[in-house]
């Protein structure tokens, strides 16, 4: 069954799992679900938002800030892994995750993810403090009520406005220490919102077929290659003086400011191979050296060092 413009729509290949698909879990398998990969960047900027907050947080508070980070960024993982069990199904890249390959049932893995989230949002709450559990709590159900549940699967601008789930951890962080919400911490969501698209975009173009035959209609799949290719270069151009931000408003010094000028400046030379790269127009796979993966692999490296830098430049400024 084919959608509109010849995309095969998610639902046209439910998820069916057989008794004889069952095989039996193991610790690894609930770790799998909370997407590690995904909450190291996440817990990663989480952590430089605290410690870039102006005054002082109490260790054992300061970890349990983090910790709960961590968890709900799992939950959100667990959620959307039960929720997008059946194009998970049907896309190589993630055909192997523990729900699709029958090695955890949906209905304790979404268990697993609420109670998660729920357990992170009221730890935070009572041992740190409310704004942070609020804010917590905003971004979890925006990522699953938002992002995983509404925009999608309908809307190739679901990685753009889905973006913002991404970029809260670092005012959680900040919020866990003062209590409140500032400029800085709102520069700091903005530039990691920018950073998204790009960063996503990249990936999908690398995986275009996957995307096209699970029926997720993502800017390569809808707009095409090309399109994709101009987005990624003008999200990149507005990222690179928002990066400078943080110095221009005084807020960290000319180390930062240097580094976040070359890694920008390294971004847009990643950036421009994307653009004038045509395999992806050729109607094949890409190779596993495509500037698209390069691009991708590149944008997470980029948003650890700039964050490491602005931590580093604000402790020993």
């Amino acid at each position: 069954m084919q959608g509109d413009k010849g995309i095969a729509t998610p639902l046209s290949v439910p998820y069916i799992q057989s008794p004889d698909m069952a095989v039996e879990s193991d610790y690894r398998d609930w770790i799998a679900l909370l997407k590690p990969r995904v909450m190291t960047l996440v817990v990663f900027t989480g952590v430089i938002g605290l410690l870039v907050a102006p005054g002082h947080l109490n260790p054992v508070l300061a970890f349990t800030a983090i910790l709960c980070i961590a968890v709900a960024a799992g939950a959100c993982g667990a959620i959307n892994m039960w929720y997008d069990r059946d194009i998970d199904a049907i896309m190589r890249r993630t055909r192997d995750r523990p729900i699709p390959a029958g090695r955890i049932q949906p209905g304790p893995a979404l268990g697993f993810g609420v109670t998660l989230a729920a357990g992170s949002v009221l730890v935070m709450g009572l041992v740190v403090n409310i704004p942070a559990a609020l804010i917590l709590a905003l971004s979890v159900c925006f990522y699953v009520f938002v992002y995983t549940m509404w925009l999608k699967r309908r809307t190739p601008q679901n990685i753009v406005i889905g973006g913002a789930a991404g970029a809260f951890p670092a005012v959680i962080g900040w919020a866990a220490v003062t209590g409140s919400v500032d400029l800085i911490p709102l520069v700091l969501f903005g530039i990691v919102f920018i950073w998204t698209p790009p960063h996503f975009w990249s990936l999908a173009l690398w995986a275009n077929d996957d995307y096209r035959r699970a029926g997720v209609p993502m800017l390569p799949v809808v707009s095409g290659a090309k399109e994709t290719r101009r987005q990624i270069l003008l999200y990149t151009i507005v990222l690179v003086p928002l990066t400078m931000v943080p110095y221009l408003m005084g807020f960290s010094g000319l180390p930062y400011g240097i580094t976040a000028g070359l890694l920008g400046l390294i971004f847009l030379e990643r950036v421009y191979r994307v653009i004038t790269d045509r395999q992806d127009e050729a109607g094949n796979s890409l190779t596993g050296d495509a500037p698209a993966k390069a691009a991708f692999k590149y944008s997470i490296l980029y948003l650890f060092a700039l964050f490491g830098a602005l931590a580093i430049d604000r402790l020993i400024g």
